[in-house]
């Protein structure tokens, strides 16, 4: 097991396999071209095989994943101009839903939404890439829901599934991921003064880092955010 890698519960839900399993795609613990059993991966992760199996075939479901008959899974390949894609995509819609956001949060939601945010810190300070992604896919799905559109919150998440940042793992090392976890703060501080130009800023910075730091490589269109 990678060193960045949590055992997982015993007796969780096939939910909380399938957005284990759907984080360390995410995070490349688990990588294209590789071949990987039920049984393996349930001893990886610390589950029985059977809601592995069952959270495969949703990830299958998803496109995340291809199965290989009587042998395993693989995971699908994306390539360079589809995280471009990707992110140009997330840049377009995820910055101005969340500015719309500001203004719909209730005050009463903040220490909840705090507490997200520190969950996403603890992943970085423990070095745990699972957790740190599937905390952070939860924070930024639960501040789309606030502008009200569905649809594009469901767009978002399918967006998310098939980014890859490979780069995680050298930003651990050097200590990039503390300080990115950090900017959940920075923009539910921005959400909480109802600065909608500050958020747009703040999330376009925010998500660029996918193509740029996290992903292992810097495009200049990445960096501005643009």
């Amino acid at each position: 097991m990678s060193e960045h890698v949590q055992p997982l519960q015993k007796g969780l839900l096939r939910e909380d396999v399938t957005n284990a399993l759907r984080a360390a795609i995410i995070s490349g613990e688990l990588l294209p071209g590789v071949l990987y059993s039920a049984p393996s991966l349930a001893e990886r992760f610390g589950v029985s095989a059977t809601p592995v199996r069952e959270a495969m075939l949703d990830l299958a479901r998803e496109g995340l994943v291809v199965t290989v008959r009587n042998k395993g899974y693989r995971v699908t390949e994306i390539g360079d101009e589809q995280l471009d894609e990707i992110t140009e995509l997330r840049l377009l819609v995820e910055p101005p839903l969340v500015a719309r956001a500001a203004g719909r949060v209730p005050e009463a939601d903040f220490p909840e939404l705090r507490r997200m945010a520190d969950a996403i810190v603890r992943g970085a300070e423990r070095s745990d890439l699972i957790d740190y992604t599937e905390s952070d896919r939860i924070f930024h799905l639960r501040l789309l829901e606030y502008a009200g559109n569905r649809r594009a919150t469901g767009l978002i998440s399918e967006l998310r599934a098939h980014t890859r940042l490979y780069g995680l793992t050298a930003i651990i090392e050097d200590g990039q991921l503390v300080e990115s976890a950090a900017e959940h703060h920075a923009i539910l501080d921005a959400i909480e003064q109802r600065d909608k130009r500050l958020v747009t800023r703040l999330m376009k910075r925010h998500i660029a880092q996918t193509r740029g730091r996290w992903a292992g490589r810097a495009p200049a269109d990445a960096q501005n955010g643009e």
